[in-house]
């Protein structure tokens, strides 16, 4: 009998995946638990295997193309079965809706030797079926479905399509078509594009964004690092700054819890686990935030191997769903690039984000004991500290930056 394969739940709060790539064709055969496809779900790429042995029948998803958790994305079964996979996008695009068959005056049939069909009448002449979600989408952005390309089974217009055309139809598409030479080059959008852009946008529209800016004279930190390299690099770890940055952001937020929360309707919600989410760069594919839960209570040692293990993960694909979900707060070095301080966006609904620069040697006043003053050359970098003006005010933040300045400049 045809088995419907579900997209899986890869995590707490994971409704929606993005398939990636069919590992199969239709006609392969496939072993159970042989990888079937890959799904992408907030950057993070996973293998699904498939649950049986059988013939890859039909693939309901394309590639590039978004699924809910629950949804058919294939059907696996013998050579010779067949199971019309209109029906299970009928099923997914109800349940969406939560309208049951009943409310369309259909009925289930079984059918011997293959799993349950459903019989739909059409709902309007040229067009094989208009699920209930894509009439409601449809009627609330005044969409006309006749000028709609369906590029579902048999004609049919699927979710994705219409989503496309008001993606397409935002204004200012039209003008910025114009604007395309004969010569420009359209690069498409790949799957953490499209993310990326969606919440950096999402995140400026819904919080207030403020910088503080402190400069920091990292000269204890350097002296640390240096007298304990060695010793990390025995126990295979390699000791960036990127440890003792976490341990001084752990400081600040136990001095001020309130930046360790996200803004509710209902009120400033505070957390009490401390997970820092690093910023990590996968060179052209964009960026990918792991987090580093229960960050407090890790030593600087601790801090430095899960850097390192989560660096590699990160580069190398291996990171799992729940391993970049649940951060409190988030660290960004755009100094990588040689940027002396920059304005990072917000990874809501975290309350702030600290940006660190290049560190730089560079002439500063140094006052001494008896009030004199004298230039000397220091190791300084910039701590930008972008935060939710709706949680918190220039005196808190200011407060929660200086406890950082001084955590990383008394470093002993």
């Amino acid at each position: 009998m045809a088995v419907r394969v579900l997209v899986p739940r890869l995590g707490e709060g994971v409704d929606e995946l993005t398939v990636i790539k069919w590992m199969k064709n239709v006609g392969d055969s496939v072993a159970e638990m042989e990888s079937l496809l890959e799904v992408e779900t907030d950057k993070v790429v996973t293998e699904i295997p498939s649950p049986v042995s059988g013939i890859v029948l039909q693939i309901a998803v394309p590639e590039n193309t978004s699924a809910q958790v629950g949804q058919v994305m294939a059907i696996i079964g013998n050579a010779g079965e067949h199971l019309d996979l209109e029906t299970e996008h009928i099923l997914s695009d109800m349940a969406e809706t939560g309208v049951s068959l009943d409310d369309k005056h259909s009925r289930v049939e079984d059918v011997p030797g293959s799993p349950k069909t459903i019989s739909i009448p059409p709902s309007r002449p040229g067009n094989p079926f208009l699920s209930p979600l894509v009439r409601k989408i449809a009627a609330e952005n005044n969409i006309d479905l006749r000028h709609v390309h369906g590029t579902g089974l048999r004609g049919r217009i699927t979710k994705q399509d219409v989503q496309d055309l008001l993606q397409h139809a935002k204004p200012g598409s039209i003008s910025e078509r114009k604007k395309q030479g004969a010569n420009d080059r359209l690069v498409p959008l790949s799957s953490v594009r499209r993310q990326i852009a969606d919440r950096m946008v999402q995140s400026k529209l819904s919080s207030p964004h403020v910088m503080t800016v402190m400069e920091v004279d990292m000269g204890r930190v350097i002296a640390h690092r240096q007298v304990n390299r060695a010793t990390y690099a025995a126990d295979g770890v390699n000791l960036t700054y990127t440890p003792y940055f976490i341990a001084a952001i752990v400081s600040g937020l136990m001095a001020v819890p309130i930046v360790n929360s996200s803004w509710t309707t209902e009120g400033i919600l505070i957390h009490h686990e401390i997970n820092i989410g690093m910023a990590t760069s996968l060179g052209d594919e964009g960026l990918i935030v792991p987090v580093i839960r229960r960050a407090d209570e890790m030593s600087l040692l601790d801090l430095a191997k899960k850097v390192n293990e989560m660096a590699v993960q990160a580069r190398s694909h291996t990171l799992l769903p729940d391993q970049v979900r649940g951060g409190t707060f988030t660290l960004t070095n755009h100094g990588i690039g040689g940027s002396l301080f920059a304005m990072p966006i917000i990874n809501q609904p975290q309350c702030g984000i600290l940006g660190t620069g290049i560190l730089q040697k560079r002439p500063v006043v140094i006052t001494d004991e008896d009030g004199n003053d004298s230039i000397a050359i220091r190791s300084m970098v910039y701590l930008s500290f972008v935060f939710d003006h709706r949680i918190l005010d220039g005196a808190a933040a200011d407060k929660f930056l200086f406890v950082l300045k001084n955590s990383l400049e008394k470093w002993a």
